[in-house]
């Protein structure tokens, strides 16, 4: 990214909270007339327990990805996508990708599916990482 341009990351996966982060995020940047990184990763060696019995090949892997993540943007954003606004499909486990990301960034947005506070269930293990080892701000939206 520009040295000269501030950027803010969000990482994005498709699911609800994700995208309200895309939303906070994109409002931020507008306020600060920064650029806008959108990352989508996805890992090929990841299998989700609700996807038993449905094995895709790498390829379809990849461009499911980058289907979610041109939606996800599509329906936050609009389209056309706004000027300033870079959606990246990155290979990989989410936590390492964002954290990458970070380097350089004003900031970097999440989102957070857990509950208000007081349920006793604790923030998930991307967010965690990235509080712990990003190299910029980190908002959890």
């Amino acid at each position: 990214m520009n040295g000269n341009k501030l950027a803010i990351v969000v990482g994005v996966s498709g699911s609800e909270a994700s995208a309200a982060a895309l939303r906070w995020a994109a409002d931020e940047a507008r306020r600060r007339h920064a650029t806008l990184r959108v990352v989508r990763s996805w890992d090929a060696e990841f299998t989700a327990p609700y996807a038993a019995g449905r094995h895709l090949t790498r390829g379809q892997q990849r461009e499911a990805a980058r289907a979610e993540l041109s939606a996800q943007v599509r329906t936050a954003l609009g389209s056309p996508c706004p000027a300033g606004v870079a959606a990246e499909l990155a290979e990989g486990l989410a936590e390492r990708t964002l954290v990458d990301r970070s380097a350089g960034a004003a900031l970097l947005v999440l989102g957070s599916a857990s509950p208000a506070a007081g349920t006793g269930r604790s923030i998930g293990p991307v967010v965690r990482a990235c509080l712990r080892h990003a190299q910029c701000p980190v908002v959890v939206a």
